[in-house]
Parts: structure tokens; sequence; C-alpha cells
């Protein structure tokens, strides 16, 4: 090419400092000028199209959209890289229209989500944030009957990386393993592939893992909650969008299931939902499932791998629309 590949990573500098890093940041610039976002507030479309003008790729963080309206603005865009997983606000469709290359980031959290994971087990079955609190606040703690992880059921909804990953795990614990998944066939020794509704029926913790579609929309609604034993808990590690909010409150509210933990939800960046966090038998975390170095440097460094790939004119890993690709260099 005749000219240096510019790339604009969309991260704001606090977003850049947590989500990509210093190691990622100096290996793309030795690949490419590299355009930085410098405000505070994540880039609105109109502020995408004005920032990516000059760019030939944009790396995206999962609050930077891709809207229809930005790609024929965009002219000199060949690629469109999301340093996440989650690809559901990129309109992907449109990306094709135009010829644009659109890409994903993998799985490099699946260890950190499932510890995270393994931390809201514990933490539902011996009440170790609650009894912090209290002793926080000057209160003395009421010591409450927990109850053992081994021996007890865990059911899986998605088995993906992260199910996978979680399941494993459960059964090196002593935990019986139910796992629910209609697209994937679980076959290893440790766990019992079962209905969704048998396994809300007979799981202690129900875990929520299944991928944001519109199929699992709402997936978690008053009649999935209705099945659960009153003695369980829910932990949400995928979307918000998988849960009837509304309903939940209700049942944790009404004690019709014992208590949840989430660590995502239909607030900004995905967060959990203060109405729900705030509940009394609700243990909540502000989409932290993924932050931690290895999780983060995973991602971030997958997309220099892509950026690599591109300039080399090759389709990358994490590719979502190859056969629509006519920008290339």
């Amino acid at each position: 090419m005749e000219h240096r590949m510019k790339v604009l990573l969309t991260h704001t500098p606090r977003m850049r400092e947590q989500y990509y890093g210093a190691r990622a940041l100096a290996e793309l610039q030795a690949l490419a000028e590299v355009i930085l976002h410098g405000e505070d507030e994540p880039l609105t479309p109109a502020g995408l199209a004005a920032a990516a003008a000059g760019a030939d790729l944009v790396i995206a963080d999962r609050l930077t959209t891709g809207p229809a309206e930005i790609f024929p603005r965009l002219p000199r865009l060949r690629a469109f890289l999301r340093c996440a997983v989650d690809i559901r606000n990129i309109d992907t469709a449109a990306a094709s229209r135009a010829g644009v290359l659109v890409t994903r980031a993998g799985p490099g959290f699946v260890a950190s989500v499932t510890e995270l994971a393994l931390g809201f087990l514990v933490d539902l079955s011996r009440g170790i944030s609650r009894a912090t609190a209290d002793y926080h606040a000057g209160r003395m703690p009421q010591a409450r009957m927990g109850r053992q992880l081994a021996g007890s059921r865990i059911g899986i909804i998605g088995y993906g990386a992260i199910g996978r990953k979680l399941a494993q795990v459960a059964a090196g614990l002593g935990m019986e393993v139910l796992v629910s998944d209609p697209h994937a066939r679980a076959e290893a020794p440790h766990l019992r592939q079962v209905s969704l509704e048998a396994l809300l029926a007979g799981a202690d913790y129900v875990v929520c893992l299944a991928a944001a579609t519109e199929a699992t929309e709402n997936l978690i609604d008053a009649a999935a909650l209705a099945r659960m034993k009153p003695d369980a808990a829910f932990i949400n590690l995928s979307r918000g969008n998988l849960v009837d909010e509304a309903a939940l409150a209700a049942a944790l509210a009404e004690g019709r299931i014992a208590g949840a933990a989430m660590d995502v939800g239909r607030a900004t960046d995905q967060m959990p939902s203060p109405e729900l966090a705030r509940l009394p038998n609700v243990i909540a975390t502000p989409h932290i499932g993924g932050l931690t170095p290895p999780a983060v440097e995973a991602q971030a460094l997958g997309t220099v791998e892509q950026v690599r790939a591109i300039l080399a004119g090759e389709v990358p890993p994490g590719a979502v629309n190859a056969e629509a690709w006519s920008r290339r260099p």
C-alpha cells in the first residue's frame, strides 16, 4: 500500500487503560499509525464517523456502536474490529453491503469468568459479603447455616467455553452438574445433559451462560423462575437481556427463590440494574467478569493479530462476514 495503515482505537483513556493495555497498544503502533480517542465519553455514531474519517481500520470497544449509517460515510474503512465477543451493536449486514469486514475477539476471559462464578457460588452459600457488610457497618452479623457446594447440584444453561470450564470446576468440587443447551452436545462423564425445564426444577444453583440472541431474550422469565426450588439461587454471567428483571425482582422479594448473583444486567455497559442490585438477597458486581490482566490482554492482543492478518491481505481469526469483504488492502 502507498500509505501506512491508520487505525482508530475507540476506547476512552480509562477504557484503554483497563481493556487494551500498554503492551497491545505498543504492538499495534508498531504495525500501523494509531489514532487514539482522547475524550472521557464513548464516541457517538457521529463522533465515530468524524474520528474515523481518515482511518483504514476501526478497533472498537464494546460501548462504541457500529450502526448502518456510518459505513457509507467512511469510504476508506476496510474493517471494523470489535475488541470483545459481543457484536450485537454492530450492523454487520450494513458493513457487508459496504464491503467492510467485521471481526470479533476470541473468548480470552473463560478462566476469569469461571473464577467469578465460583466466587458467587461460595458467597451465595456462605453469606460472606453479607457478613462483611454487617461488620463494616458496626453490626454483629447473624451466624446463619450455610450450604456446602460438595453434594449440591449446579445447573449450567449454555455449554460454551465458560460453561464447559465451570462444569469441570464444579465437578471437581464434588457438585452434581446438570447442563442444558439445545445447540451443543455435552458428553463429558462428570455431567448430565437435561432439558431447561428439568434443570430449573432440579438445580440448587442455576447459572446462566447462554449466548445473547433473539431466541434467548427473557429466557429467564416468570415461568422459568417459578420452576426453581425456593431454596435455589440464580446466577447471571451472560447478558442482562436474558432475564426478565421485573420477574426476577418479584421472585426475590417474595422469597420464591433464595437469592441471586449477577455481573451483568440492563444498565449502561451491560452492568447490573441498580434496582435489582440493591435487593438484600442479591450479590452484584459491575461487569468485571473479564476484567483481569490475562483476560484483557488476550482480547487486545487478538485484535493486534487481526490487524497483522489484514495487512497481509488475509482473513483474520474472528471474521464474521469474510464472504462480503471487498475492501481488502
